[in-house]
């Protein structure tokens, strides 16, 4: 199936793969997929989406209509034993999730609803509530998608249609903006020697993409300025010792 999103995993040599209905662990050296978990993705023309793992090492993952056209995708969280709990309906496209440095925050976006909210996130329970509107996108170019978050808290996301990667301040204000030379940009990470490199994905033609002028599809590296956090793991050998 086609990869949604992937998170680190306990194993070094898998990574956890969100792929159409199913989560599967990826071996590198091999290439071969062990399915894991089924998940309910609203319906037939629905598939997996955005994902990310919070700093408690649960994972959240969304689901979205193949054309981007319904807003029947689901919202997940999924805990280390592999039990499903659906955290929200009529998605349209999952995207955005990241969490702030302590982890008390989490953020999510419905690229549909040009909207990124916020909610108060206890790590304890794995429950997320007091949802609040982050950035309404008014005053930024594109719509939201993927979004991590540097060592300042700043939460930094992919303006899709955009051609732009914005940075928004822990209250939601904006305070940077990159052009990019993609039309449309997709998901930012920090890596590289001091996780001092912002990675950035973006859609290439094909499906519903028509090809474009800009050089879409491809990976940009930028110097931004500023240090990322840590990914967390998903560790799913540490089930036992996890409140789930």
């Amino acid at each position: 199936g086609r990869p949604g999103t992937i998170a680190l995993g306990g194993d070094p040599h898998c990574v956890l793969v969100a792929m159409e209905g199913v989560l599967g662990w990826l071996a590198w050296e091999s290439g071969a997929v062990e399915e894991w978990v089924g998940v309910d993705t609203g319906g037939p023309s629905n598939r997996l989406n955005d994902g990310a793992v919070g700093r408690d090492g649960r994972f959240w993952v969304g689901s979205m209509h193949e054309d981007a056209t319904e807003m029947s995708g689901l919202l997940y969280r999924v805990d280390r034993s592999g039990a499903l709990h659906r955290e929200r309906s009529g998605v349209g496209v999952p995207n955005g999730l990241a969490y702030s440095p302590d982890g008390s925050t989490m953020y999510f976006a419905d690229t549909l609803r040009d909207t990124v909210w916020a909610f108060d996130y206890d790590g304890d329970t794995g429950t997320a509530s007091g949802e609040r509107v982050f950035n309404d996108f008014s005053r930024l170019p594109g719509k939201p998608d993927g979004a991590t978050v540097d060592e300042d808290g700043c939460y930094w996301v992919a303006c899709v249609f955009g051609s732009a990667i914005a940075r928004l301040t822990p209250t939601g204000s904006v305070d940077r903006i990159i052009e990019v030379p993609v039309d449309k940009p997709t998901k930012p990470a920090f890596g590289g020697p001091g996780r001092e490199t912002l990675f950035v994905t973006s859609i290439g033609g094909g499906g519903s993409h028509a090809a474009a002028a800009h050089p879409n599809g491809c990976v940009l590296a930028i110097d931004a300025g500023v240090r990322g956090i840590p990914e967390p793991i998903f560790d799913r050998s540490a089930k036992d010792a996890a409140n789930d």
